[in-house]
């Protein structure tokens, strides 16, 4: 497991940008896939991006494809959701995830054993 520290989140406006970090800690991430959820009041939480840190792929939800960006700093050990053209219906906690071990289902949050404590995004109209 990894220790994992959210921050970024904070009121935007529609339309608006904000980037989200999250700081990882405790192991070297040379194996983990680290990943993005986020959950509104009364949904699911749900994906919104992964990236593995060998090799930085990325992988995205279809619908943030082209307005969120997930990118590493290796020499901080933390990875960025870059937000663009902010919506209100992205408002939600944003969640850091990370795991070793994850194959082919980095969607699925339950594949994820390392958690951050989550950070509010609101995007108001």
């Amino acid at each position: 497991q990894v220790q994992l520290v959210e921050s970024g989140g904070g009121l935007v406006q529609a339309g608006g940008s904000l980037r989200l970090s999250c700081a990882a800690s405790g192991r070297t991430l040379s194996t983990y896939v680290l990943a993005w959820f986020r959950q509104a009041p009364g949904k699911e939480r749900e994906f919104v991006a992964a990236l593995r840190w060998s090799g930085s792929m990325t992988y995205y939800a279809d619908s943030m494809k082209g307005r969120f960006t997930i990118f590493r700093d290796n020499a901080k050990n933390t990875v960025y959701l870059q937000m663009n053209s902010l919506r209100p219906e992205d408002t939600a906690v944003y969640y850091c995830a990370a795991d070793a071990r994850i194959r082919t289902r980095l969607t699925m949050q339950r594949e994820y054993d390392s958690w951050g404590q989550g950070t509010q995004v609101t995007v108001s109209s």
